[in-house]
């Protein structure tokens, strides 16, 4: 494959592209033209149908992956691509890998970590809570390897979710080996499970955005009606248990003006709230400093979320 950032002047390409967006417009002189956002993992491309409807020119829209053929060109500086054929293309002709931000980490391998932690889990009713989603359902896991844990600000990529929930995971079991009086096992259930509603507060790559449900209910309330629902399949599930579970999930952003319903009232939604913040930050931190050299300690300038300008540390 041809990545967008690799493409130059003159070229002829063949290529696979994700269609982030396409318009129709008219030029100056009346004529009807497509204008295209083309998109790869490297970044994006400017794309002209100027004979839309044409012999080669099949239909697509916006989301598509679509296989265009066609000549680079520049115009006021930037590369655009004149198309000249264009076809939607099927599910199996392309990796969305290469189309979408990913974990720099190995997706599968973080899942075995996950289930490990499972495993070490000791209560039934918690073990088989988990195990439900995570090791008996196959939908699910595909889902949340998949899936990431943010629109924007942090784990906004695939495989996201999966490295977020993580390592929010293996942060509460170092809270538990630190802190006996914490319930290790409701922990690390309660950090699994608390941005479960991920899954259906935003709708998936390539697309991304909040849902209905999103804007509505938000991924907290919807995380505690999944898990409840599926307690509710479980005989004899503690209804104690159930209880404390969802309020760690309902608590995890830790105040009420970070939108959780309810302040942390145990330990263990207090820890996760913790981790939970830790791992959101730490990760912005990633991010900003992705592009930025190590020896460059210029501010990158005030973030939202790190409520804060920073920058890079010195090198000794």
């Amino acid at each position: 494959m041809k990545y967008i950032e690799s493409l130059r002047e003159g070229e002829r390409i063949n290529e696979i592209y994700l269609c982030k967006v396409k318009q129709s417009a008219l030029t100056k002189a009346g004529k009807p033209y497509d204008t295209l956002i083309l998109q790869d993992k490297t970044g994006t491309l400017d794309a002209k149908i100027w004979e839309p409807g044409s012999v080669g020119i099949d239909e697509f829209d916006s989301l598509d992956y679509i296989a265009v053929m066609g000549d680079i060109t520049s115009f006021q500086g930037n590369l655009q691509l004149n198309v000249k054929r264009v076809r939607k293309v099927q599910e199996g002709e392309y990796d969305p890998k290469d189309y979408l931000p990913v974990s720099d980490k190995d997706i599968d391998q973080m899942y075995e970590e996950l289930k490990g932690l499972i495993a070490s889990t000791k209560e039934v009713h918690l073990k088989k809570l988990l195990e439900s989603f995570f090791v008996e359902d196959a939908d699910f896991e595909k889902r949340f390897k998949f899936h990431s844990a943010a629109k924007t600000v942090h784990h906004g990529f695939v495989g996201g979710l999966l490295e977020h929930s993580l390592s929010v995971a293996k942060h509460c079991d170092y809270f538990a080996g630190c802190y006996p009086m914490l319930n290790r096992d409701l922990l690390i259930t309660a950090a699994i499970f608390h941005d479960i509603g991920k899954l259906e507060e935003l709708s998936t790559f390539p697309e991304n955005d909040y849902t209905d449900d999103g804007q509505l209910l938000g991924h907290i309330i919807i995380g505690t009606e999944m898990v409840g629902d599926r307690i509710r399949t479980i005989p004899d599930f503690p209804k104690g248990l159930a209880s404390e579970l969802k309020h760690c999930i309902l608590a995890h952003h830790g105040e009420l003006e970070f939108g959780s319903p309810k302040k942390p009232a145990l330990p263990e939604a207090l820890a996760l709230s913790f981790a939970d913040n830790i791992d959101a930050k730490m990760e912005t931190v990633r991010e900003i400093f992705n592009n930025v050299p190590e020896n460059n300690q210029e501010w990158q300038g005030y973030n939202r979320l790190l409520e804060s300008n920073i920058r890079r540390s010195g090198k000794l």
